[in-house]
């Protein structure tokens, strides 16, 4: 019977052009802007590695002044000093551990086609591969005894190598970064984790890096750190090493714990840590060390703001206008044939039957704006990027879940805006309907 309905039903929308079209578009509008919000507002806050999220944790120590608390809201400093970060890796207390900040430097290659180039990357620790599930198209990641020896190797992105390579196989070549030979160990897959929950301090929507070497040869050859550093405490003295021992935060640490006791037993170590560093006049605050899973540290730094929020509601609620539309139409479109309907009445039809005749083509109304929403939805998205610039250029693109929603959404919309349309039909007296004709 629903096949029979769905033909009644494009038969009746043909047959009634303007009205049909009228109700299409008003569901399309509806579905776009509401669609558009929802895409933004879904990616924002989607877990960018869900099968480990809950492993991964974040590490924050409040080193900060003790006569001022760090951000307007007396937070948890959201990165560590470099002496604090290298003391708890070389504790080694946890199943994978990195250390990484933002860097970046100029490339040169020994083919004299290719001018020099700047490139952004990324100085990491050994376990940054292993433990954020980056794919390798050639070669892989350094090892940590690589790390500890300081070894001058570099994993370059998908791009990058297509750019200095050809997209080849470039593992074994040299390249000089910042007049550093290093030396190509593995060459990255397409790889975009967003949001980049790793270094949200420089953004959480940015471009995937475009080189990753290790953080002891950035640190030993002094390479550009492109990241954000908050101080509170000037230092005695100037210069790179002097950088390195001030209370300068700038690092962002994370470990591996797949055990709930290697949690408890980490967050020990780091209550222990800052114990002594207390018997040495640093730590002056009270104890408050933070272990944050992903999904607990996206939450704590809002990224999901609170403007998108409001741009959220802001859309269901165009939706509804739009849907409120529809049930004006709709309750027009089905009075019109009222006389229609008195007469299948009297031939022996049943509220029921009508009722599910109409709410079928209610939704085949819906289904069709739904299709046209996509087309508004994507103008919208296209809008939004121009509108917000670089900050959602990973976020205007639709996935088959998201258009899956779309659909779902027009069509469970219209027939909730065809119930009362629908109710009104249905209790239409067949008697009165067949005196007047």
């Amino acid at each position: 019977m629903i096949g029979y309905y769905l033909s009644l039903a494009l038969r009746n929308i043909r047959r009634h052009p303007a009205t049909s079209a009228l109700m299409i578009f008003a569901i399309a509008l509806g579905i776009g802007a509401c669609m558009s919000i929802i895409t933004v507002h879904y990616l924002m806050g989607a877990d960018p590695i869900p099968h480990k999220s809950a492993t991964l944790y974040h590490v924050q120590l409040d080193s900060w002044d003790p006569n001022d608390g760090f951000g307007s809201d007396d937070e948890v400093p959201d990165q560590l000093t470099y002496r604090d970060a290298s003391a708890l890796l070389s504790a080694d207390r946890a199943y994978r551990q990195t250390v990484n900040t933002g860097t970046g430097f100029v490339i040169e290659t020994d083919d004299p086609d290719i001018q020099p180039l700047l490139a952004s990357g990324r100085a990491v620790g050994a376990d940054f591969f292993p433990m954020f599930d980056t794919p390798f198209l050639y070669g892989g990641p350094w090892s940590r005894e690589q790390d500890d020896a300081v070894e001058l190797v570099v994993v370059l992105s998908r791009e990058l190598n297509d750019e200095l390579f050809g997209g080849g196989d470039s593992v074994g070549e040299s390249l000089r970064l910042s007049g550093n030979t290093f030396r190509v160990v593995g060459v990255l897959d397409d790889w975009t984790m967003i949001p980049r929950f790793y270094d949200l301090t420089t953004g959480p929507f940015q471009e995937p890096d475009q080189a990753y070497v290790p953080l002891s040869a950035m640190v030993d050859y002094e390479l550009t750190n492109s990241g954000n550093v908050n101080c509170w405490k000037p230092s005695d003295e100037s210069g790179w090493r002097a950088f390195l021992n001030s209370e300068c935060i700038w690092l962002q640490m994370w470990v591996e714990l797949p055990e709930p006791a290697q949690k408890a037993e980490f967050r020990q170590f780091m209550d222990d840590y800052v114990m002594q560093q207390k018997e040495l006049g640093r730590f002056q605050r009270p104890l408050r060390n933070q272990l944050l899973n992903v999904t607990e540290w996206l939450q704590d730094q809002e990224v999901v703001q609170e403007e998108a929020t409001m741009m959220l509601a802001v859309g269901i609620m165009f939706l509804l206008v739009c849907l409120l539309n529809t049930i004006g139409l709709l309750l027009s479109k089905f009075v019109a044939r009222a006389p229609e309907i008195g007469l299948r009445r009297a031939l022996g039809a049943t509220r029921q039957t009508l009722f599910a005749q109409y709410m079928v083509e209610a939704g085949a109304v819906g289904a069709l704006g739904g299709l046209l929403g996509l087309l508004f939805t994507w103008l919208g998205l296209q809008g939004l990027e121009r509108l917000f610039g670089e900050y959602l250029a990973e976020l205007v693109n639709l996935n088959g879940t998201l258009v899956t929603m779309a659909i779902v959404l027009a069509v469970v919309a219209s027939m909730l805006a065809g119930l009362y349309p629908t109710w009104r039909a249905c209790n239409i007296a067949p008697a009165a309907q067949l005196k007047s004709q």
